[in-house]
């Protein structure tokens, strides 16, 4: 079977190769193996090639925070999941073709679910659900500011938040960004500039980091702590769902999944590259200027 490996960390369509390795066998009584029909190329993924992410394993390694896949097989004890049922995968190094997992840690997904749309359920939906219930007692008619809300968490959280009746300020770095936004439900787009701290600093309370860009940390002056009450806090999706147990977890992407399938939520795609053509795939994603996520099919086109 084919995967991606990384054998020293670096410019990621540098050191990233599409390897032959041996294959993931049978599935013991706990575990199911499936085909991963498509993943998403996410920044924290680019980060982890570069050596940069929080984790750092020894090397040569896979990288793959999430994907969808087709289950080949099934454990005695697994009982949630079946030969042919669509999943995602709670654990990573999913970039390739094969994956063998925990039971536990296959969550299994409708039948007729957009497979784009579905190797992209893992992590950015669940983030922007759970910021908006697990930081601030949120109800209707409150405020939302978020930065970078073209991102595919910033638009996923403008259209659960007006679900919720939520009201949203949105920052972007591009004035044509507002009409694409607007047409999600975000109430007021911004774009960044020198003033804006003073733009949106009445309306804010709870801050919460949940990703970088930039590399750079959150800044923020004591007087924010001090005089206005403001609280500084950080969101990681693993931490949250830990919390939780399988079937609250199950619970939760059944119900983000239905959304897709309902055709609420979804995000864009630019294009979607074969795994043998990783290395392109990678230095496409990191350009500016993209229609949406690069995603790799590993078993052939989707």
């Amino acid at each position: 079977m084919k995967q991606v490996l990384i054998e020293k960390y670096g410019t990621p369509w540098e050191v990233a190769r599409c390897a032959d390795v041996a294959d993931v066998g049978a599935p013991t009584a706990d575990e199911v193996v499936f085909d991963v029909l498509a993943f998403p190329i996410n920044p924290a993924d680019m980060w982890f090639c570069r050596g940069s992410y929080r984790l750092k394993p020894p090397l040569p390694a896979t990288p793959g925070a999430e994907c969808v896949g087709r289950v080949t097989a099934v454990g005695a004890n697994v009982k949630h999941v079946k030969a042919g049922d669509l999943v995602i995968n709670l654990q990573r190094e999913n970039w390739a073709q094969k994956r063998k997992v925990k039971g536990d840690d296959a969550i299994p997904l409708p039948a007729g679910i957009d497979l784009k749309q579905a190797a992209m359920v893992r992590i950015n939906p669940p983030t922007a659900q759970l910021m908006l219930s697990d930081f601030v007692d949120l109800k209707g008619g409150d405020w939302v500011i978020q930065n970078v809300a073209n991102s595919a968490v910033g638009r996923l959280l403008i259209v659960l938040a007006h679900q919720r009746g939520l009201r949203t300020v949105n920052v972007v770095r591009r004035a044509e960004l507002a009409n694409q936004l607007k047409q999600l439900g975000a109430d007021l787009v911004i774009v960044d500039g020198d003033d804006l701290a003073a733009r949106v600093a009445r309306e804010t309370g709870t801050v919460v980091h949940y990703g970088s860009m930039s590399g750079e940390d959150p800044r923020a002056g004591r007087s924010n702590f001090i005089y206005r009450g403001v609280r500084l806090t950080g969101f990681m999706l693993g931490r949250f769902l830990a919390k939780r147990s399988p079937q609250k977890i199950r619970e939760i992407y059944a119900d983000l999944a239905g959304q897709v399938m309902a055709g609420k939520l979804s995000a864009p795609v630019d294009t979607v590259y074969p795994i043998d053509n990783i290395k392109e795939a990678l230095a496409h994603a990191d350009k500016g200027g993209r229609n949406g996520k690069i995603l790799v099919s590993p078993n052939g086109a989707i």
